[in-house]
């Protein structure tokens, strides 16, 4: 059997080491662990028969103590033993070497007297008259009322929320530190699929021995809070809703003075509501172990209902490059594909809900992803795409943006769209045509402030402007499929039937690409030094002046010249069917469609785009 088991992190080790070599010097026993414990699985079978044949566990607790995987999984089993016993600071000792105690979890060690070096030893040895036996590990499951969720996959890398949950649950239990004398209700909040469900549920499972009363869990569309419970007890209140009034969400909670009420949503809008605790994207270690591959764990950026769907396939022998490539495919999501379930809409119904500003601004944070989106942003968007008074623009952007956050679409400040919310969005976006208006305002404004630095258009955020992400080339990119899709659009490139439409209209069309395109170089303010790569200026100075000019100096004024003899009773299509040269402007007319198709294709081999390209060009 061991006195001590002594826990750190390795970054302390130098510190321990003098630590450890007075307890022995006092006559203890005491266990260190010298090698590096893998710790996301669980604690290894060394350690855990070294804890369970251990009196008390002596946590270092520096800073750097709850970073490390197994100390989390040693402090978490031997707190979790002392409070089977009844007391959760009896199997666990700790020695704080930092000038506050905001870093120490749970909330009942920050309270409890931390060892000091002149009497450690000493309080040591008092501490183990009083614990005589080993500790024992596990305890026997909560009782349960209602449904507990069903687990789905492996939880990985959230013991410190849980010690953190386990705290503000109990914040009255240590309030000296906390100034609470009485419990409140607490929210585990956090974006759909981030894993708030499964952390309640494993927080249930694990400090049940905290609530002899039972675990209660119900749904917020069903609400069952106990009315007379034995002990302290946990009440689980799932899936709350975003827009309930401050006197519903009261109503979710339980006034009794034994019942610990947790509830659970994706809102932030409830936070006058007693404690409440953000839910993250995985850390990085933890997310590799899920998702198998770097290409999984970079596409799901942390989101564990992702996560887990991927590095499952990919365990099943998928190729991790692939998946992460469908999941830009259209057609059905890939993770509903994976889930057997419509799971992203589920992942967006807020969205869908949510006002039309909102979704506005949804759109421009996709389009600006992954920089974050700001009210300016959003207004300068809404103002150039609706053509809108500015101070109107900044007003539907501010709301729109509160109400994406609130609604937990969006993080707090810094406002940053999850890419797994992206990737939801675009499954179940309602209004394409919207979604393209306000993605090439984004593209045009933000184009713009790169060409200019100091011009009017869109700031990027967090963004000096000597460092501009966005480059020239990258402007003159969003300038040519500006050109490309007017060009497309146009009669020239798009057929004139034989013996049908519009000649005038025709030249009318031909005749407005010379203002948009005139137009477009300012706005993307396109200015390269010469180059014998085709460049926007290039491409469009042949597009005006060798193709479309001559084909206008000749044309407009003679047709000009025969609108003016048309008689008050012949209509202009008539008229222009009688004219003599009719068939010579058809024939000249098609003769365009070549080097029109021509140029843009050269557009297209500048901005990237195949928008309007046949297989001809």
């Amino acid at each position: 059997m061991w006195d001590v088991f002594l826990s750190y992190s390795r970054q302390d080790a130098g510190h321990v080491r003098r630590l450890h070599e007075e307890l022995i010097a006092a006559g203890l026993t005491v266990f260190t662990d010298e090698s590096a414990v893998a710790g996301f699985a669980g604690i290894s079978d060394t350690i855990r028969r070294a804890l369970a044949d251990s009196r008390v566990l002596l946590a270092y607790y520096s800073t750097g103590y709850p970073e490390r995987p197994a100390c989390q999984w040693e402090l978490t089993a031997a707190f979790l033993a002392g409070l089977s016993e009844g007391d959760p600071r009896r199997r666990v000792l700790v020695v704080n070497p930092e000038p506050d105690t905001a870093h120490i979890h749970p909330v009942e060690l920050r309270d409890t007297r931390h060892g000091v070096p002149e009497t450690l030893v000493a309080d040591v040895l008092a501490h183990l008259r009083q614990v005589p036996d080993p500790m024992l590990l596990g305890s026997a499951p909560p009782r349960v009322h209602g449904q507990l969720p069903a687990a789905i996959g492996e939880f990985t890398g959230r013991l410190p929320e849980l010690w953190r949950l386990h705290s503000a649950l109990h914040v009255q239990e240590a309030p000296l530190v906390t100034g609470r004398t009485s419990a409140r209700p607490v929210q585990l909040r956090g974006m759909p699929g981030i894993g708030k469900t499964r952390l309640a549920r494993e927080y249930a499972l694990r400090f049940g021995a905290a609530f002899p009363g039972g675990v209660h869990w119900a749904r917020a569309d069903t609400p069952q809070p106990p009315q007379t419970p034995d002990g302290p007890c946990l009440y689980v209140v799932d899936d709350v809703p975003h827009g309930l009034s401050p006197r519903a969400v009261t109503e979710l909670t339980s006034p009794h003075p034994l019942v610990r009420t947790l509830l659970i949503t994706r809102s932030r809008a409830y936070g006058g509501h007693g404690e409440h605790l953000d839910l993250e994207p995985l850390p990085e270690l933890a997310a590799a172990v899920l998702a198998g591959a770097p290409e999984i764990a970079e596409a799901a950026a942390g989101h564990p209902g992702a996560l887990g769907l991927l590095g499952r396939a990919v365990g099943a022998g998928q190729d991790a490059a692939a998946l992460a490539s469908r999941l830009y495919e259209p057609g059905r999501s890939l993770l509903d594909l994976l889930a057997g379930d419509e799971l992203t809409a589920d992942h967006v119904r807020d969205a869908l809900a949510a006002p039309a500003e909102a979704q506005d601004v949804l759109r421009c944070a996709l389009a600006l992803s992954p920089l974050p989106v700001t009210a300016e942003t959003a207004a300068t968007v809404l103002a150039v795409a609706d053509r809108l008074p500015r101070a109107v623009a900044q007003r539907r952007a501010s709301a729109g943006l509160a109400e994406l956050t609130a609604r937990g679409l969006l993080t707090p400040l810094p406002h940053h769209l999850h890419p797994v919310t992206a990737h939801s969005w675009l499954h179940h976006e309602g209004d394409s045509a919207r979604a393209e208006t306000l993605r090439r305002a984004v593209l045009s404004s933000l184009g713009a402030t790169a060409a200019t630095l100091d011009g009017p258009g869109l700031p990027v955020p967090g963004v000096r402007k000597e460092s501009m992400p966005m480059t020239v080339s990258e402007a003159e990119r969003m300038a040519a499929f500006d050109l490309q899709v007017e060009l497309v659009s146009r009669i020239g490139v798009q057929q004139l039937p034989d013996g049908s439409g519009s000649l005038r209209e025709a030249l009318t069309s031909l005749n407005s690409l010379f203002p948009f395109t005139r137009d477009t170089l300012h706005r993307y303010n396109i200015g390269l030094e010469p180059s014998t790569a085709p460049s926007v200026q290039s491409v469009a100075d042949h597009l005006l002046n060798e193709i479309l000019r001559p084909f206008m100096t000749r044309w407009h004024p003679l047709l000009k010249a025969w609108e003016a003899h048309r008689l008050p009773q012949t209509s202009p299509l008539d008229h222009e069917g009688a004219w003599d040269h009719a068939d010579t402007f058809r024939t000249d007319l098609n003769a365009l469609r070549e080097p029109l198709r021509v140029a843009t294709a050269s557009l297209a081999g500048i901005s990237g785009a195949e928008f309007g390209i046949s297989a001809e060009v």
